[in-house]
């Protein structure tokens, strides 16, 4: 009898399906992995209060989610929401509408919990390297509305921190005109440097010796299949692929320079997350800099591969 199971990822920006099976060592193969930007965080930040549309879009394809899980056989599904769902004063909608559509509720978990689940998924896959000098791993995980960040030097991070900036929430406080004017790209680097201010006492983590920092959701695979021209989308060449600093900034000049048109149509940009990317790139570059990293490894896995390790491991 087939060991399967679900985990659904819902965050400010994008929903994610992840459905695998447990091998007999333990470890997970995927057979179905999804992602839909439905935008549940879109406007949060300014009312505090989720958009009605944006409940039902992602309400649906929750839903969608479920039963093709289910289909597959998925014994258990994990769902899980993230910034929008905490900060909102209505999630509530959210979740009534979520169970009665897809019969089950999301579990709104806190930043600190988001980023140990984001540091569990990329410590199994780049903790430990063949041949690669032993150092500690920091994770940034850019998000819509928040950006979780975990060093650590085992299985375990040592240290966290959620920080109240993602690729949305700066994209709605900062741009207004398409495209950005350089005052308005200035100013957007400068809010995302601001925002990293906690991240101060872990300046020297870049420069200690084998440290290595991963890059964690749909603004980083977005920036690496942008910066490898893969038309297609294509999670072979993304998952593991580096990008240095001086290239995040190359992205950031060139996606700040085109309108939101221009950018939907580069090799290797999802169209519905054009108008976001500048921002999401921003977080990027500021956080690297901020940690002292001149290059990341680009993750495609994060809090839907955490949480089905997490709760398979507790049985």
């Amino acid at each position: 009898m087939s060991d399967r199971a679900a985990a659904i990822d819902v965050g400010t920006n994008t929903v994610l399906l992840l459905v695998a099976e447990r091998r007999e060592d333990g470890t997970f193969a995927p057979l179905v992995e999804r992602a839909e930007i439905t935008r549940l965080g879109r406007g949060v930040d300014r009312t505090g209060r989720l958009d009605p549309a944006a409940i039902r879009d992602t309400v649906t394809v929750v839903a969608a989610y479920a039963a093709e899980a289910r289909a597959l056989g998925a014994a258990r599904i994990a769902c899980v929401a993230t910034s929008a769902a905490r900060d909102a004063a209505n999630s509530a909608e959210f979740f009534d509408a979520a169970r009665d559509q897809a019969g089950l509720v999301p579990e709104v978990i806190s930043g600190d919990e988001e980023a140990r689940l984001v540091y569990a998924s990329a410590w199994r896959d780049f903790g430990i390297l063949p041949g690669a000098a032993p150092g500690p791993l920091a994770v940034v995980d850019v998000g819509g509305g928040s950006t979780e960040v975990t060093f650590g030097d085992g299985p375990l991070p040592r240290g966290r921190q959620s920080l109240q900036v993602g690729a949305v929430r700066l994209t709605e406080r900062h741009v207004r005109a398409d495209p950005l004017p350089p005052a308005e790209a200035r100013a957007l680097r400068e809010a995302a440097a601001e925002a990293m201010r906690p991240l101060a006492p872990w300046r020297g983590v870049g420069a200690a010796p084998g440290a290595r920092l991963v890059g964690v959701a749909g603004t980083v695979t977005t920036l690496s299949a942008v910066s490898q021209g893969i038309a297609q989308y294509d999670a072979g060449r993304v998952h593991g692929a580096a990008l240095s600093l001086a290239e995040v900034e190359r992205l950031y000049a060139l996606l700040a320079g085109l309108t939101v048109a221009e950018r939907a149509r580069l090799p290797g940009m999802e169209p519905k997350r054009a108008d976001v990317i500048v921002g999401g790139c921003a977080v990027v570059a500021e956080s690297m800099r901020a940690l002292g990293f001149d290059r990341l490894t680009v993750s495609d896995r994060g809090v839907r591969w955490g949480l089905l390790y997490d709760r398979a491991d507790r049985g």
